[in-house]
């Protein structure tokens, strides 16, 4: 396959060559790296990546291909993918194609080749930055200065929920109602491995619409975007939260913790993949969970929430819950997909909640 010379080109004027895959255009985001060993459809296909260009720290990338059962959602969220190898021969039993086919189906543009080492140290020196790919470093200059004046949406999470509700499972036990800030198909199976009836709702939707299906538990789903802009979901939480027993995940719990009375802050370069340790405060066990998030809560002397975990590389608040109400929150994903399944009981805690004879609005 021939390839075409690419780059990428940051906002503080810093650029990284490479050469071209996917479907070719100059897609322009934010830059942000995931540490995971092997996850990249998942990752890809998480609606919380939208809006970014996505750096893979792995060198390899694409060697198991694309497969149906790896998909978090119908299609590609992410703005573009840098990598420093792309795997054209993949070899899995489950694949139906190419990394760089799967980026063409989905008119996704990607560069490989990148010294993705050199480009994650400099993330890591100078925080999250604004990207574009460029075919030509001549054009830096025009490009640069509209790097400078690009600016996301206010909330983008209206960009990636369901436009309709839909019941992700018909039958259950018990009845769950998933607000869809941008959620993960993880979500759904994990609550459908709990014998759960699964209604998902768009993000856009109040409380009273949300409980008129008298939902055992709510779930307030991972998305993109700065928690702060959320303002209608953070007012629909403080009404969800006196009738039912609640828990949020990454943009969820950032929700739920503005709802308390806490305050939200950009991280330098966010915590994304894999393999971050998080403590549990209340029985001091460590463990790896999987991670997608530029923000973080912080107390604030308003708050009504207990902190339940911190982050052990950097202290951060890594999860919360209510003083007295049934509802509690964890900024990194119990589903995984991909990443570590260390965390998947708390699913089991909403369901030990949800069964605790809370009565319904």
């Amino acid at each position: 396959m021939q390839q075409s010379e690419g780059f990428l080109m940051l906002e503080d004027g810093k650029s990284f060559r490479g050469h071209t895959i996917g479907a070719w255009e100059q897609a322009l985001g934010e830059v942000v790296f995931n540490t995971s060993m092997t996850g990249y459809q998942e990752i890809l296909t998480d609606p919380s990546y939208a809006e970014q260009i996505i750096v893979m720290t792995y060198p390899l990338i694409g060697n198991y291909g694309i497969s149906t059962q790896s998909a978090e959602s119908a299609s590609i969220h992410a703005r573009g993918l840098i990598v420093s190898e792309s795997c054209q021969t993949p070899s899995h039993w489950q694949s139906f194609g190419a990394l760089d086919s799967y980026l063409v189906s989905n008119n996704v543009a990607g560069l490989a080749g990148v010294d993705t080492r050199a480009l994650t140290r400099h993330l890591r020196s100078h925080g999250t930055l604004r990207g574009v790919f460029v075919t030509e470093l001549s054009t830096a200059t025009e490009w640069h200065s509209t790097l400078l004046c690009h600016k996301s949406a206010a909330d983008i999470t209206d960009k990636v929920t369901t436009p309709h509700p839909y019941c992700a499972k018909l039958t259950g036990s018990w009845r769950v109602a998933v607000v869809d800030y941008g959620a993960k198909a993880g979500i759904m199976r994990a609550l459908s491995a709990l014998d759960a009836e699964v209604w998902v709702y768009p993000c856009s939707f109040s409380a009273a619409e949300v409980l008129a299906s008298k939902p055992d538990a709510v779930v307030l789903a991972n998305g993109p975007g700065n928690p702060k802009d959320c303002t209608q979901a953070i007012l629909t939480t403080r009404e969800l939260i006196k009738h039912t027993p609640t828990m949020g995940i990454c943009l969820g719990h950032q929700i739920l913790g503005l709802a308390l009375g806490g305050e939200a802050y950009r991280l330098k370069f966010g915590h994304r993949g894999g393999n971050h340790p998080v403590k549990d405060l209340a029985s001091g066990r460590a463990f790896i969970t999987a991670q997608n998030h530029g923000y973080a809560l912080a107390e604030s002397p308003n708050s009504t929430f207990i902190i339940t975990h911190t982050n052990i590389n950097d202290g951060s608040i890594e999860g919360i819950k209510h003083k007295e109400l049934p509802a509690f929150s964890v900024q990194f994903h119990p589903e995984a997909s991909p990443g570590p399944h260390d965390a998947l009981a708390l699913f089991e805690a909403l369901h030990s909640y949800a069964s605790g004879g809370v009565h319904h609005a």
